[in-house]
């Protein structure tokens, strides 16, 4: 059976790493003004660059039913089957309308991930080494499902204007963090995006303590790989980020950064690590 694993452009994966693991990406829209296009194709830089200059946020917007049908449709003339990876249902109808989308075909299975950016990644790889190891598209599935639970998606932020401006947090909680210099950390948790711990000082120190408390919480990782994404983060920090997970074991360690629709949500001056927390029993 020729299986294809599917995801949408939050999925924020390279495109190297898009064509290694042979993931086919449909994408979200995002508008800057009076500009319409692809998440992809406009551009994290774009949308940072359009935020300074107007103060005002992208509006970023979730794949229809019809598009979902185009997609599975054009993947369904080389494949047996599809298994697609979604953002969460908490945050976006992307995933419902993908499941809608996957009642008109007989081997389109999609998967709510309960998470964001390359949080769905970790579900996406993992599917792939199990099609190439020969599992059937429903099993495949199932494991996915059951390793949904234990993703350890969370973030960083330097500042807190996005969450601000998108009404993700008051004007008070704004104006003290900035006025006590507080970074707050973002989990992602049964779909949704809630306040961790919060930090204090420079940015290097905050991504040090946040690695370190994330890796201490989490502490039943799966070593097989793990990721560090970003917005926009100097090379010395992604590198501390890096340094952690090479420390704690973990054998691969991917770096990526964010697209346009996370970018249009979190910010600049966020950095996460991500990777599955259930050891090895997959």
């Amino acid at each position: 059976m020729k299986i294809a694993i599917s995801a949408e452009s939050t999925i924020d994966l390279t495109k190297e790493l898009l064509n290694e693991y042979e993931i086919k990406i449909v994408p979200f829209n995002i508008q800057l003004g009076d500009k319409a296009g692809l998440d992809g194709e406009i551009t994290t830089d774009e949308i940072i660059s359009y935020v300074n200059e107007t103060g005002v946020l992208p509006k970023t917007g979730a794949i229809n039913e019809y598009c979902f049908n185009e997609h599975f449709e054009e993947l369904l003339k080389d494949y047996d089957a599809v298994i697609h990876f979604s953002l969460s249902s908490e945050l976006s109808m992307a995933c419902s309308n993908a499941q809608r989308s996957a009642k008109n075909y007989k081997n389109v299975f999609v998967v709510d991930t309960m998470s964001l950016s390359t949080g769905i990644a970790l579900l996406a790889i993992y599917a792939k080494t199990l099609v190439d190891a020969g599992e059937e598209a429903s099993v495949i599935y199932e494991k996915c499902l059951k390793r949904v639970p234990f993703i350890q998606a969370s973030f960083e932020l330097k500042r807190l204007d996005y969450l601000y401006k998108g009404g993700r947090c008051s004007g008070l909680t704004l104006f003290g963090a900035n006025l006590l210099k507080i970074r707050p950390q973002i989990l992602v948790k049964e779909g949704k995006m809630i306040p961790g711990k919060k930090y204090r000082g420079n940015f290097t120190h905050v991504v040090k303590n946040y690695c370190q408390d994330v890796l201490d919480e989490f502490d039943n990782p799966d070593l097989s790989f793990a990721f560090v994404t970003y917005t926009t983060a100097e090379d010395e920090i992604v590198e501390i980020a890096k340094n952690y997970l090479k420390e704690r074991g973990f054998e691969k360690i991917y770096v990526t950064r964010a697209g346009g629709t996370i970018t249009s949500h979190c910010g600049e001056d966020c950095l996460g690590i991500l990777y599955i927390n259930d050891g090895n029993n997959n």
